[in-house]
């Protein structure tokens, strides 16, 4: 009985759900080769702020997130959703919790627990790990690997790339699998930065003052989205969770009309009438910086980025002040480097997949992970999409080595 030879390439969330699947009483060899020294290196980063590994909400909501790729996410979704994936971890022996912004954590809060688990099951179902090698390609038919020891050359019946984006290059994302796809005919969409920091043009005073505070709470809105919460000043410009979870239409925005702009509320629950009418009320020998104080509840970086952001005579006057408080814009003018991104999009375009995730143009070649052309806001999205698309890879994968049979 011939025994099938799968290779994955990229050891990361997508890559390592998927040879949980093959391994899995299929009589399978799976084999895993990561550039790394070891696997799930950004998976482990993500773990350090908390390990958000999904989101609570209801399915449609939390398919609504995916933005243009909800469709093509739906159906991954539909084989291994984010109550799967809490039953998975469960599996492991790691409880879960949901959190009080419906955030889906670890009890330990921490990925390398659930890591060590899962490592220890995968070696458990045979699967063989080869780290320190990159994919440089295919040569006859075989993949080809840069090693420690050289050059190596793999023969398999199927593979699956799963080689993540283009952010965190130190941990292994670095997009160099995209001129090796595009050169073999495959339909790659430019990388681009998802969740990500913007640039502002800062004054010198302003940088110097109040790079690093935070901007809390606040209503921004860009285009037809509006969501409140806080984001940071930084040197170059402006990061965070607010900041994250708008950045797809500041990108795009930015890369169509070749400016952007994020509107502020900076009193978020306070009426414009009211705010205008108590603005007007007399000054008296109270500084601007008191008045907004007293007046408005605007004070500390609030009221800097109005001084940054207003001409004098806005400032002089209580309708147009009061006006920028509620909607000030923040225009930005690039976005932060690619490596700097949590996360990516553009990709393998979805054109280029059969829906089982194999390249129409390379029988048995699949792919999954961030390396495909979507994206995800931060809150657990992300990694659940990658978890569920190794699933439906894996699937494709046995789908199409049992009609070869």
């Amino acid at each position: 009985m011939t025994t099938w030879r799968i290779a994955i390439v990229g050891g990361g969330p997508a890559g390592l759900m998927a040879a949980e699947v093959l391994s899995a009483g299929s009589g399978l060899r799976v084999d895993i080769y990561d550039a790394m020294p070891s696997v799930g290196r950004k998976f482990l980063m993500a773990g350090k702020g908390g390990m958000n590994i999904t989101h609570s909400e209801p399915l449609a909501d939390f398919v609504g997130r995916y933005g243009a790729r909800a469709g093509q996410v739906a159906s991954w979704l539909d084989t291994f959703g984010p109550q799967a994936l809490r039953d998975w971890i469960h599996g492991l022996g790691i409880a879960t919790f949901v959190g009080t912004s419906g955030r889906v954590f670890p009890t330990e809060m921490k990925a390398a627990p659930l890591l060590r688990a899962w490592l220890h099951r995968l070696r458990g179902q045979g699967v063989q790990f080869h780290v320190r090698h990159r994919w440089l390609g295919w040569h006859d038919g075989q993949l080809r690997f840069d090693t420690p020891t050289g050059e190596l050359a793999v023969a398999a019946d199927a593979v699956l790339l799963a080689v993540g984006g283009g952010s965190w290059a130190k941990l292994g994302s670095d997009g160099a699998w995209v001129p090796v796809l595009r050169e073999a005919g495959v339909a790659v969409e430019a990388l681009k930065p998802a969740n990500c920091g913007f640039d502002v043009d800062w004054s010198p005073y302003f940088r110097e003052r109040h790079a690093g505070q935070a901007v809390k709470p606040v209503v921004a809105t860009v285009g037809k989205h509006t969501r409140q919460g806080e984001f940071n000043i930084t040197d170059s410009g402006i990061e965070g969770g607010l900041i994250y979870a708008l950045a797809a239409d500041l990108r795009d925005a930015l890369a169509r009309d070749g400016r952007a702009a994020l509107h502020l509320d900076l009193a978020p629950g306070r009426d414009l009438e009211r705010l205008t009418a108590d603005l007007a009320r007399p000054r008296g020998r109270d500084s601007l910086a008191n008045h907004l104080r007293r007046r408005a509840g605007i004070e500390g970086v609030k009221a800097a980025l109005l001084r940054e952001l207003c001409a004098p005579e806005a400032l002089a006057s209580p309708s147009a002040l009061a006006a920028a408080i509620k909607g000030l814009p923040l225009p930005v003018t690039a976005t932060r480097p690619l490596d700097e991104a949590i996360s990516t999009a553009g990709g393998v375009s979805f054109d280029a997949l059969d829906p089982g995730l194999m390249l129409r143009g390379i029988p048995g070649v699949f792919c999954a992970g961030e390396m495909l052309d979507w994206e995800a806001p931060t809150g657990g999205y992300l990694l659940t999409a990658c978890f569920a698309s190794g699933q439906v890879a894996a699937r494709g994968i046995l789908a199409w080595l049992q009609d070869r049979i």
